[in-house]
């Protein structure tokens, strides 16, 4: 027990420590001269071969890859993730969730560091097929999350496959491999094809990708043995959840990807709260999966139509409660606010209660960013998508059990 606790504040005391000599030092300034101009550099040499790629411009073409895009984006997969786990794999289904945050919170991160430009679109044309294509325009280029997200998780996928079913036809493995490389390939290509990236962007997210996927494959046994049976688990992924909040850059311009970041972020401790909570009713490794008689497709399709619009409805109530709870919460602690999008009526540079003239504690220690206010839009959508993120794994399931689903 002494131990767990051990590193577990050591954990959280290095974020803090790091995050204080990070905003002391300038680290992000200091590494974005160093290494922005460098990437700008290569993403207006590689426009030519941008040119090269888009002369092949079809109809075709351009409805492959804008698919393509639509079936590794952060949408597609909060749609997704929540299916994995009513299926029955629910440890894929949690280990794919944390892949993702962390992917989100690494390669965000890596954007706003450098926050290096996209390519010049004119001259370059750009396909936004979705509103989601159009916000990830918004935000900087190196590296490419699309490539990165699904080097990561199209490659955890191809290690739980073997290991789920333990494979020794070493064909089946070659093929698999094969198929995995394909769709990387596939997905790198259509992100210079349709404007979005240039090919530094694309090697630079494959690498960042198969580094994490390389790291994740050495710690995720652990990781989950964490979640499912350690001790101070939710406690300790609240406070850590919080400090990620903070520990994260500030880019030369606003971008939508700290907003990414919030929302998987309070995904992630939605599911190892509700994981921690229910993991011997819900999620043990006896539970009826898909495709066998415990769990039969029409069973599967019930369990679709309760689900999806109970988490919607927790999602919808979970925002209304954070941005009713939020605001007095902050200003009875003498927190000044301010919300870019929620709460039209804090629109502006921050508001204060009447009541309160005095500083107290917690606005000094909040205060070590040097923030003239907070946005209370951060709080609202982290508690919106951890209170998702809890039903799919707490409220939904305990709706099954009691309609025998």
């Amino acid at each position: 027990m002494e131990s767990i606790a051990v590193w577990q504040g050591t954990t959280l005391c290095g974020i803090v420590v790091w995050t204080l000599i990070a905003s002391y030092l300038n680290v992000t300034r200091k590494l974005r001269s160093f290494l922005q101009p460098w990437v700008a550099h290569h993403v207006i040499t590689g426009t030519p071969l941008i040119f090269q790629i888009q002369k092949y411009q079809h109809w075709f073409l351009d409805a492959l890859f804008s698919g393509l895009s639509c079936v590794v984006s952060v949408p597609f997969y909060t749609a997704f993730l929540p299916l994995l786990f009513w299926s029955g794999h629910g440890r894929l289904a949690r280990q794919m969730t944390l892949l993702m945050a962390f992917c989100d919170f690494l390669g965000n991160t890596i954007k706003d560091v450098v926050s290096a430009p996209r390519p010049s679109s004119p001259p370059v044309r750009r396909i936004t097929a979705t509103k989601d294509e159009e916000d990830n325009a918004l935000e900087y280029g190196l590296p490419s999350s699309h490539t990165l997200n699904t080097v990561c998780l199209s490659g955890y996928l191809f290690h739980y496959v073997l290991s789920y079913t333990q494979y020794e036809d070493v064909s089946m493995k070659v093929v698999g491999l094969a198929l995995v490389c394909l769709f990387v390939g596939l997905i790198g290509l259509g992100r210079i094809y349709l404007g979005m990236h240039s090919l530094v962007d694309v090697i630079g997210g494959l690498a960042i990708g198969l580094v994490i996927l390389a790291f994740w494959l050495t710690v995720h046994e652990h990781v989950d043995v964490f979640i499912v049976s350690g001790q101070n688990v939710t406690s300790f992924w609240a406070a850590l959840s919080f400090l990620l909040l903070f520990a994260y850059p500030t880019p030369e311009l606003p971008t939508p990807s700290f907003e990414y970041h919030t929302a998987f972020d309070g995904v992630a401790f939605g599911i190892v709260a509700g994981i921690q909570q229910t993991y011997h009713q819900f999620h043990h490794e006896g539970v009826a999966r898909i495709f066998t008689p415990q769990l039969t497709i029409p069973y599967f399709v019930g369990r679709m139509l309760v689900g999806i619009p109970t988490i919607l409805l927790v999602k919808f109530c979970s925002k209304a409660l954070a941005k009713w709870i939020l605001p007095v919460v902050s200003n009875t602690l003498g927190i000044p606010i301010k919300s870019t999008n929620y709460i039209p009526t804090l629109h502006g540079n921050g508001k204060k209660s009447d009541g309160i003239k005095q500083s107290g504690y917690i606005q000094k220690l909040f205060f070590f960013s040097q923030q003239g206010s907070f946005d209370v839009d951060t709080g609202i959508r982290f508690i919106q998508y951890a209170g998702l993120a809890w039903s799919v794994v707490d409220l939904v399931p305990s709706l099954f059990s009691h309609l025998s689903l």
